[in-house]
């Protein structure tokens, strides 16, 4: 079957070993100085271990590869303790994958193996973790069970994906530059989405592009005057679009078809979107192009790093 499943670019990855630890389903391993996918049947591909690889060498692809078996990755996990196997059952309710959560609760049942106290699909505690959670009461995002605070860059105390983690973002109350209404759009075509775009568009031609993640605009207020300005935007999310094999190839078709003088990336910082960069690369590499490619990161606040 085809579907999503971790993919380790072996020329970036250094062996450093960062991303096992938020792997509890066992689907990775350093063999030969290299982190190792050792089996499809272990890895949901959900990306958990994207954001700890310090040199980007693990992305999400679409590829053949052995159905995912939750009742295989429970038998390796409950050997790890409850840490583990809280990590586990926070990871799949974060990513919504409910009916893997209920077959890891089934599993744990019918071993006689206790649930530990963990943060449900319905982002409510179970046991002390919802009694900690809403102990004060203060309202903050770090009080509040199933709501990652913002934290440094790159640190998120939610066991799930990061990029599926709610939180909220305090904004100060003194004023503040208005978004909407003071600048003029610096949009250069239509459409911008890329499943709609034609690769041989004139527009393309000798082009500055913006290849963007679709949350960035949201979140960047400067999205127009600081990235789009001067550029033919392309927009896709890695995550939730299904034709990513598709999107490689068309972005490949107009890499080829027009002379392109730059591409910016820009992505989100939560793990998942780092797959924007992915699919440039392997659609430059089709090309045969060389194309300087600048990469950007917005954090959920919506600076730019």
């Amino acid at each position: 079957m085809k579907r999503k499943i971790i993919s380790i670019d072996e020329t970036k990855c250094t062996g450093c070993g960062q991303c096992i630890p938020d792997c509890p389903e066992g689907a990775l391993q350093i063999i030969d100085g290299k982190a190792r996918l050792v089996s499809d049947l272990f890895c949901d591909g959900l990306g958990a271990c994207i954001g700890t690889c310090p040199e980007g060498a693990i992305s999400v692809v679409e590829r053949e590869a052995v159905p995912y078996d939750e009742k295989a990755v429970m038998e390796t996990i409950v050997k790890q303790g409850a840490p583990v196997i809280r990590a586990h059952l926070e990871h799949l309710a974060g990513h919504g994958q409910i009916p893997f959560y209920n077959q890891a609760i089934g599993y744990l049942t019918e071993k006689g193996i206790p649930v530990p106290d963990h943060i449900g699909p319905d982002k409510s505690g179970t046991g002390k973790a919802a009694e900690t959670g809403e102990a004060k009461g203060s309202g903050s995002a770090a009080s509040v069970p199933g709501v990652c605070h913002p934290g440094p860059h790159g640190a998120h105390p939610f066991a799930g994906c990061p990029g599926a983690a709610a939180r909220s973002i305090r904004r100060g109350r003194g004023p503040r530059q208005p978004v909407g209404g003071t600048t003029d759009s610096e949009l250069r075509q239509w459409p911008i989405q890329l499943s709609l775009l034609h690769p041989s568009a004139p527009y393309f031609n000798n082009a500055d592009l913006l290849i963007s993640a679709d949350c960035v605009p949201f979140a960047c207020a400067g999205f127009h005057t600081e990235l789009l300005k001067g550029k033919i935007v392309i927009i896709f999310c890695p995550k939730l679009d299904t034709d990513i094999e598709g999107y490689i190839e068309k972005l490949s078709q107009i890499f080829s078809l027009h002379t392109i003088r730059s591409i910016t990336v820009v992505h989100m910082e939560v793990p998942c979107c780092s797959g924007v960069r992915y699919v440039v690369d392997q659609a430059l590499e089709k090309s045969g192009k060389t194309i300087p490619v600048v990469d950007k990161t917005i954090t959920i606040e919506g600076n730019i790093l």
